[in-house]
């Protein structure tokens, strides 16, 4: 019992403060109830789908595939299909990070794990046609042609500055993710 206290602490806490500002103030603390419900169930109607997908990622894409293509002799190849893959996406940012625990798995190499939550965070292609119709076209191109450089660019920098060891730890930590 001690160890659940301890693991949901702060979601104790947060709740504990959400009733007491209730209690101070009804109508926004029900407020604040009802935008938390809406936040937990669009939460639990989108993880099962990331999970089903991360299945069959696992189970029917081999190691060698991933290596091969997205590891660290891919090259450009790996870059473009993690670019792809990113934009390619639907969902909210949280829903990359399990996907690329599971890359890390299958061997893909850091800067592309970087480049697919880069891709993932800014190019997605959802919302890359709600800027061209609501911000117009030219907006979402300049964009579009500023963040791909800056992604590829940001994924390298931040490569340099993960020492080998920080990089191997975390995939140690991405390998212990189901256990």
């Amino acid at each position: 019992m001690k160890k659940v206290l301890i693991r949901y602490k702060g979601f104790l806490i947060l709740f504990i403060g959400m009733l007491i500002f209730t209690i101070i103030n009804y109508q926004i603390g029900m407020k604040a109830f009802g935008i938390t419900a809406n936040s937990l169930i669009e939460v639990l109607f989108l993880i099962p789908p990331i999970f089903i997908i991360l299945g069959l990622l696992d189970v029917w894409v081999p190691r060698e595939f991933m290596v091969k293509y997205m590891g660290e002799g891919s090259g450009v190849r790996g870059v473009i299909i993690s670019f792809i893959l990113g934009s390619a996406a639907a969902g909210p940012l949280y829903g990359a990070f399990p996907i690329a625990a599971v890359f890390m798995k299958k061997g893909v190499s850091f800067t592309n794990i970087l480049i697919f939550i880069g891709a993932w965070s800014t190019t997605k292609i959802p919302m890359f046609l709600f800027e061209v119709s609501s911000l117009g076209p030219k907006f979402a191109f300049t964009r579009l042609l500023i963040n791909i450089p800056g992604i590829i660019i940001i994924a390298f920098i931040l490569k340099r500055f993960v020492n080998k060891k920080e990089q191997k730890e975390i995939y140690i930590n991405a390998e212990d993710v189901d256990s």
